[in-house]
């Protein structure tokens, strides 16, 4: 019998209020089903509990246990696809993984909840079934694996997390949505054509995220490399710069043979080795840094994480970030 799965891991979608402020219900798979409106899309319903954290306390080693374990699902033919039950905090690095490594190309939607069952305007119902229901669409299996909230489906590579308490949060900043749920009706407008598999047998886990700001001395990033961690995201401003003295460690790190990735700030654009000057793109570039053309940084960090469980070599791992760089970039001292 052809079926969908569900995958529950936690969030505010699986949480309860209780005296002293909202915690996880103690089966939080089975608020997923009680919802009446799965009763209506006509197909067998399979319910699996990954896990019941709130989504701070997913780690990398459980996105990528839950890629695993989705595949084997994906593997069995009566099984049409995934829908994936998550907290919106670390909703789009865990979406984002699963786009990267997942083998299968059945759909894999994933959905969460921003108000908890018991709240009033509770969305988690409504997310859920209209996750299904874009699982069910005959576009899906074309799509990447996708995010549904709010009636509006993202790619898992686009959206992330903008409002910290809207139903509407999730958006996806220079692209918008790959379509819409409307009542019942799946519509999809656009496909990313951006999109990547990278396969692998592991990931690396201990990337860093650090985040520039004025007057960095780049004594947090040289602490990183001291502290063990083998690859860094660096954010930075607009096109991708940095201060100086972080100039200069980005450089002591990468002779070391630590991959440096670059993104922004700047949530919009692409990053780009415009500038010349002590600190900006085409010096760090020049210096071996890698420019991520995806501004936002915890995507590029859930990439570099993937593309370091496949190789460790620079010039490697630069080819998966910098695709549509030129070789000779156009230089500005200014």
């Amino acid at each position: 019998m052809k079926r969908i799965v569900i995958i529950t891991t936690g969030g505010t979608i699986a949480m309860v209020k209780g005296d002293q402020g909202v915690i996880p219900y103690e089966k939080g798979n089975l608020l997923i089903s009680e919802i009446p409106l799965l009763k209506k899309v006509g197909i067998k319903i399979d319910l699996i509990e990954f896990s019941n954290i709130p989504s701070p306390h997913m780690k990398p080693s459980d996105m990528w246990s839950l890629s695993q374990k989705i595949d084997e699902i994906l593997k069995d033919d009566n099984v049409i696809g995934v829908v994936v039950t998550h907290g919106t905090d670390t909703l789009e690095e865990t979406s984002y993984l699963l786009d990267l490594t997942l083998k299968s190309e059945k759909p894999v939607v994933c959905t969460a909840a921003m108000r908890n069952i018991g709240e009033l305007g509770t969305d988690g119902p409504r997310n859920v079934y209209s996750s299904v229901l874009t699982v069910l669409s005959p576009q899906a299996s074309e799509m990447g694996v996708m995010v549904c909230l709010n009636d509006e489906i993202h790619a898992a590579r686009e959206v992330t997390k903008t409002y910290t308490s809207n139903v509407a949060t999730f958006d996806s900043p220079g692209y918008g949505p790959l379509g819409i749920v409307d009542e019942d009706n799946v519509i999809f407008f656009r496909k990313s054509l951006t999109r990547e598999k990278i396969l692998v047998d592991k990931i690396e886990e201990r990337v860093a995220l650090i985040k520039t700001f004025t007057g960095d001395d780049g004594k947090l990033l040289k602490y990183a490399k001291e502290i063990g961690y083998k690859g860094i995201v660096l954010e930075g401003f607009g096109r991708g710069n940095v201060p100086p003295s972080v100039a200069n460690v980005v450089e002591d790190i990468v002779e070391e043979g630590i991959p440096v990735v670059i993104t922004s700030r700047c949530f919009k654009g692409r990053i780009y080795p415009v500038y010349a000057y002590h600190g900006g793109g085409a010096d760090l570039r020049k210096k071996g840094a890698i420019m991520s053309e995806h501004p936002i940084g915890q995507k590029a960090k859930i990439k570099l994480m993937v593309v370091m469980g496949k190789t460790r070599k620079l010039d490697e791992i630069r080819r998966y970030f910098e695709p549509n760089i030129s070789r000779r970039p156009i230089l500005y001292e200014g």
